[in-house]
């Protein structure tokens, strides 16, 4: 029985393993410039984010109906409950989709029929988290939330992704602060390729509550403070710092230093499909790794459900935290 966690930093298009991918083509008629699943598997060798978002975004032309989407998701619940997960709070990309002529209606309805099931089939409760591409204009997020007030009972949260570099969070201020008048909860990734000043511009300009990556805070002995003061939750993602270079070997990965240093820190996987491994996997690498003791790995799973959007239901959080009290290391 693996450790229980939340999830809180995942792509679900980033859970796209090589052979549903050929399941879909096949199904879609698409024809994918790879020979074979090995073939494919042998392309998630990266240098770069960009590299990474080059073939996310080819690959995600397999994606075109509903089911294609619920099909998606139910395959990453079904991984992440074997890995421990008991709350999810995943991503999506609806302009990476809309782009391609797929209606944001499909992409929320087909996760969510997922979803709703989710709890009954994996024993994962979930939520819904519409990302924005940062490398796309501010018109085009104001659009996409326009476009996505129908669904707004699907949504919990808005968050920022794709490539960070040239594009600050400032860019975004107005969609963020529609969002927020519409109740939309708000994160952003900030401080993985970009500097510290990313970190504090989401805080203070989108007024974000969560930061996704924020490895780089470390640079900046103030900003740490702050975070740790203001108990600000940081979702890490150690292989997928490793895998796009952001560090050398995960044994060079701060994760343990941002922890001495008080910082509420989370362990996800971003992209597993594409890096090398699910939550529980990377928990486990980090432990092997970085020598984290168990019960600094049960603080990152506290720290997962502390860190969770579930203000709305304390009682579940509650249950969650004693199931992490009561684990028992083998």
């Amino acid at each position: 029985m693996p450790l229980p966690k939340a999830e809180l930093h995942l792509h679900i298009e980033g859970t796209l393993e090589p052979e549903l991918a050929f399941a879909l083509a096949a199904r879609n008629g698409v024809q994918l410039p790879y020979a074979d699943t090995e073939e494919l598997r042998t392309a998630y060798l990266f240098d770069d984010l960009q590299s990474f978002l080059d073939l996310y975004y080819a690959l995600m032309a397999v994606l075109r109906t509903e089911q294609d989407f619920e099909e998606l998701a139910d395959a990453y619940l079904a991984r992440a409950a074997a890995q421990g997960v008991r709350h999810a709070e995943i991503f999506f990309d609806p302009q990476a989709h809309t782009a391609r002529g797929v209606p944001i209606g499909t992409v929320v309805e087909g996760l969510g029929r997922a979803l709703d099931r989710s709890e009954e089939k994996h024993g994962i409760s979930t939520q819904l988290i519409m990302c924005f591409l940062r490398d796309e204009s501010a018109e085009s997020a104001l659009e996409t939330l326009e476009a996505a007030k129908p669904y707004l009972h699907r949504i919990s949260a808005v968050g920022l992704d794709s490539a960070e570099v040239g594009h600050p969070p400032v860019k975004f201020r107005e969609v963020y602060e529609a969002a927020g008048a519409l109740g939309l909860r708000k994160v952003a990734h900030a401080g993985e390729e970009g500097p510290p000043a990313y970190i504090r511009e989401a805080l203070d300009v989108l007024g974000v509550e969560r930061i996704d990556h924020g490895l780089r805070c470390m640079e900046d002995p103030e900003l740490v403070e702050r975070l740790v003061a203001d108990r600000v939750p940081l979702t890490l993602c150690p292989l997928s710092n490793v895998r796009l270079r952001a560090i050398d070997t995960l044994e060079e990965h701060p994760l343990r230093a941002m922890m001495d240093a008080g910082l509420l820190c989370t362990v996800n996987s971003d992209d597993p499909a594409y890096f090398g491994g699910y939550v529980g996997d990377t928990f486990h690498a980090v432990h092997e790794a970085l020598g984290l003791e168990r019960e600094q790995l049960r603080t990152l799973a506290r720290n997962s459900f502390e860190a969770a959007f579930l203000d709305h239901d304390e009682e579940r959080r509650a249950r969650y935290l004693s199931e992490v009290e009561a684990y028992a290391f083998d």
